[in-house]
């Protein structure tokens, strides 16, 4: 098929989004003629990437806003109002595209994000949005506990989510997609009341091979046990609950980690030492992904107490390294994380939850048994689930199913049917 992708983020050997729209293009290219219209700051190296490896189905269109509508975006600052008005500047490109190249079928990759529209729903071919997340909250018990930095956030959050969902551009893009992708539940639900017809859960994780080869290599946790949590230090992200549930288990002889940055960070220090445990408690900053993975393969488990996570990216990097994940029941964690790979943990309120954490972390520490089974689990079921290759398959499988269903509704074939019924002519009359 011709298939046309919508990848503001798309860069390559990049994780989350820069790496999801690179890896979607570049897997789908395998069985595929694919188009993705992205942003010029993404071509240098996309195109050193390109040069190194020949895909010639793979083809990228470069498009950014005029300069008097971009001149104030500086890294982060403005890149929602910017992604937001790409989104609708795109469409008269897209539009000359599919005139010239008569795509098949339109998918909208990145941003992972249900609360901006997509206009590539206005063309006249099927089109799948997403996966799209964002529609989960943190509990009101737990946003009680956040400090005035953490409770401005979640307001200022979800008054942006309470004006989309009254965005008439959303609820087009929402009526108008043969079929909504959602990475959570919660955000399935938000999809639904906003007009979808067909929602489905679809995680936006994925692995390469040889990044499920690299971390699947064995290495023997270090001694003493060492818990792990990596991510930004912000308030959703539960590390307050990891330190507690720590204190709780008493565990004199185990360590826990933290890996990453943020404005949480002399906050988390503090509780630490309040805690009793900041001797046991390491610190480590912001760490490249490469060493990072390399203080999860030492350690005996991952501790993931997020409270509002669409994708959870690290919980499959850890179920790929063989090691077990502690996370609460919530949100992309909650749907990735199964009995044999991990202990997913209720999240009614703050205290039970730090209890439960508590719980599984000495349950960990005590049974190696349980900690084999996870092992042998998890990387099973990242190779069966996660890889590249297995998702964008099953990508295959949705256009198959939508171009026949796009054919049913509108009672005219698609341009992928037609050329396969020319082809079917052209055999018949090479035959004897």
């Amino acid at each position: 098929m011709k298939v046309l992708l919508s990848a503001y983020s798309c860069q390559p050997n990049r994780g989350s989004e820069p790496g999801v729209g690179w890896n979607v293009a570049t897997e789908l290219s395998r069985s595929h003629h694919v188009w993705v219209i992205t942003q010029p700051e993404n071509q240098p190296m996309i195109e050193r990437a390109i040069a190194q490896k020949n895909q010639p189905n793979l083809h990228f269109v470069y498009y950014d806003l005029p300069y008097c509508l971009r001149w104030w975006r500086k890294e982060l600052r403005g890149m929602r109002l910017h992604y937001y008005l790409w989104q609708l500047a795109i469409h008269p490109v897209v539009r000359k595209l599919h005139q010239q190249f008569a795509f098949d079928v339109a998918q909208h990759i990145t941003f992972v994000k249900y609360s901006a529209p997509s206009l590539l729903c206005l063309l006249p071919i099927p089109f799948i949005w997403g996966p799209v997340g964002g529609g989960e909250d943190a509990p009101l018990p737990f946003r009680k506990q956040f400090p005035l930095r953490g409770k401005i956030f979640e307001l200022l959050r979800n008054l942006a989510r309470a004006l989309a969902e009254r965005d008439p551009l959303v609820r087009l893009t929402a009526r108008r997609a043969t079929v909504a992708q959602a990475t959570t539940p919660e955000t399935a639900r938000r999809l639904l009341s906003l007009g979808a017809s067909s929602v489905r859960l679809c995680s936006e994780v994925g692995l390469s091979d040889d990044d499920i080869n690299a971390l699947a290599q064995p290495l023997p946790p270090r001694q003493p046990p060492t818990f792990i949590s990596l991510g930004r230090l912000v308030s959703w992200k539960g590390f307050h609950l990891g330190l507690q549930a720590f204190a709780h288990a008493g565990l004199r002889q185990a360590e826990y980690w933290i890996v990453g940055d943020g404005p949480e960070r002399a906050r988390l220090q503090s509780l630490a030492s309040n805690l009793r445990i900041l001797d046991r408690v390491r610190f480590w900053g912001a760490l490249p992904r490469q060493d990072a993975l390399s203080k999860l393969q030492q350690s005996i488990a991952l501790v993931h107490p997020s409270l509002h996570d669409s994708g959870g990216w690290v919980c499959v990097e850890a179920m790929a390294t063989g090691r077990p994940v502690i996370c609460l029941d919530l949100g992309g964690p909650g749907t990735q994380v199964t009995h044999d790979t991990g202990i997913k943990i209720p999240a009614h309120t703050p205290g039970q939850a730090a209890r439960d954490l508590a719980h599984a972390m000495v349950r960990f520490v005590n049974d190696p048994e349980l900690r084999s089974r996870a092992l042998q689990s998890g990387q099973k079921l990242v190779r069966e689930q996660y890889r590249w290759q297995t998702r964008c398959n099953s990508y295959s499988n949705l256009y198959r199913d939508v171009v026949d269903q796009w054919q049913g509704r509108f009672g005219a074939r698609s341009p992928a049917a037609d050329r396969c019924i020319a082809d079917i002519e052209m055999e018949k009359q090479a035959l004897p």
